[in-house]
């Protein structure tokens, strides 16, 4: 308004056109976010905002975003559990997990989990997996910062059961397993799985990083939740923004009375999730496969024809041919 304002004043505009002037420089909505075409190749992108939800999800978004009864239950009218649909999609999903929990993201899930079971105690990682999970945050920062001190095992790239053992004592709360699923270390390797660990005397605590819930044909090399429980770890931690297809929060699948030590401890509030992320969670894990499990299903042949398809609508303003 103020800007056709003023090109009426400065005599570029006549009274009259001001109201419609106005109403044209407004914005189509009322975000400064861009709708764009992902057209990189790569189907999680973390600068395309991941995982794009399925419509089943945006449909559960668009009805959690009035009143719902997301703290209440509607049979008896008083308060009932936060998010209960979800959590129990979540569990039948992964039945191997005893109990689960959802916070806001991958990070704080690791974070919480440290700070309930290690805050003023000790965690045993391999040198090799203490990771740069993106834009500059460290594993062993993120560890530290909620009161854990951090016992290095082995060397960049080799790690023996017998490091792990040797180094636990009194103080060593859990080992912690993470998943570097952003680079890989070739050659002269050697790395202990977790049904290995599951061996020590001390809960084994898996960081799989991707939300990939069960084996994927796809994706041989990229560990799952309901693998790495019936492996032995205690406790699992993912993100629900990337292989599963699904909003952006923090998955905590294991041990019943871990999840539950989680859930009440008073920090767990601040790491809350909201009614939309549990609305489309939901969705996501009791509706149709979302765009990233299509994506990984897709076949080759009709990929390839589908960007001969974009090529030619493109090829009357732009120079494009589809490519392998």
């Amino acid at each position: 308004m103020d800007q056709a304002l003023a090109r009426c004043r400065a005599g570029e505009l006549p009274a009259e056109a001001v109201p419609e002037a106005a109403v044209a420089a407004l914005p189509a909505a009322a975000t400064s976010l861009r709708r764009v075409i992902n057209a990189t190749g790569v189907v999680v992108h973390t600068n395309l905002g991941r995982a794009p939800l399925s419509t089943a999800a945006v449909t559960a978004v668009a009805v959690a975003a009035g009143a719902t009864d997301v703290e209440l239950d509607l049979a008896t009218g008083r308060r009932g559990p936060r998010g209960a649909g979800a959590l129990g999609a979540l569990r039948a999903a992964v039945p191997d997990a005893g109990d689960v929990h959802v916070v806001n993201n991958g990070a704080a899930a690791l974070a919480l989990a440290t700070l309930v079971l290690a805050a003023g105690r000790t965690v045993v990682l391999a040198r090799g997996e203490m990771v740069e999970i993106g834009d500059g945050f460290r594993i062993p920062e993120l560890l530290e910062s909620v009161g854990a001190t951090l016992r290095e095992v082995g060397t960049t790239n080799r790690v023996r059961l017998a490091d792990y053992a040797g180094a636990l004592d009194d103080t060593v709360a859990f080992v912690l397993k993470v998943h570097p699923s952003n680079f890989v270390v070739e050659g002269f390797t050697a790395a202990v799985p977790v049904a290995e660990l599951a061996t020590l005397p001390v809960p084994v605590v898996a960081d799989i990083g991707s939300g990939l819930l069960a084996p994927h044909p796809r994706l041989p090399g990229e560990p799952d939740a309901a693998s790495t429980l019936r492996a032995g770890a205690d406790l699992v931690t993912a993100s629900g923004d990337k292989l599963l297809g699904g909003p952006q929060c923090g998955l905590l699948l294991g041990r019943a009375d871990l999840v539950q030590s989680l859930r009440r401890h008073a920090f767990a509030r601040a790491l809350r999730v909201d009614k939309l992320t549990l609305a489309a969670l939901e969705a996501t894990l009791t509706g149709p496969p979302p765009p990233v499990a299509a994506a990984l299903a897709a076949d080759p042949a009709a990929l390839q024809a589908r960007a001969e398809a974009i090529a030619a609508r493109l090829r009357p303003d732009v120079a494009a041919e589809a490519v392998r």
